[in-house]
């Protein structure tokens, strides 16, 4: 079933597509708190309040066949707004992949994620974790596609010289 049609029923007040969404897409909603606020507990509570947000406004999803787009807007809002301070990091541990990472892995991923700037860090994730295409990221994160592309190449590039400096080491 698509996103579009749970997003139709949860405005009907159907809790039973509140919740296949939920199961649906909740790994997906996480992550990408994750990537925002690079806290575990804070991305959940994030995720509870983006679905939240979502069961209460359904209804004005005005369907463009990009749900997912949507809903990880309302999570970039609300993630967004819960920043004030202190930079934290990412553990790896904590997103969701579709293959486990080994834990020498998970260190090198890690390592590579921290050093990349917010946008970079989330244009990767979204692109490569979560499959968006640039026009879509850059509708989430609200920048220009040229932009979106332009940060996606300098944090591919910054992401090869970091490898390449771990290999001469």
């Amino acid at each position: 079933m698509e996103i579009s049609n749970y997003l139709e029923r949860i405005a009907l007040n159907d809790i039973e597509a509140f919740n296949e969404l939920y199961d649906l897409i909740n790994n997906n909603v996480y992550s990408f708190a994750l990537s925002i606020l690079k806290n575990s507990e804070d991305a959940k509570d994030v995720m509870q309040e983006v679905f939240i947000t979502i069961y209460h406004n359904a209804f004005k999803y005005q369907n463009q066949n990009k749900p997912m787009a949507w809903i990880l807007t309302i999570t970039k809002n609300i993630a967004y707004n819960k920043i004030r301070s202190n930079k934290k990091t990412i553990n790896v541990d904590e997103i969701e992949f579709i293959s486990k990472p080994n834990h020498d892995d998970k260190i090198l991923i890690e390592y590579l994620l921290n050093n990349l700037n917010d946008d970079e860090r989330n244009i990767i994730i979204l692109h490569a974790m979560n499959g968006f295409k640039f026009h879509e990221i850059a509708k989430i994160l609200d920048l220009k596609l040229t932009t979106t592309l332009s940060k996606y190449h300098r944090a591919i590039k910054k992401l090869k010289e970091l490898t390449k400096e771990g290999k001469n080491e």
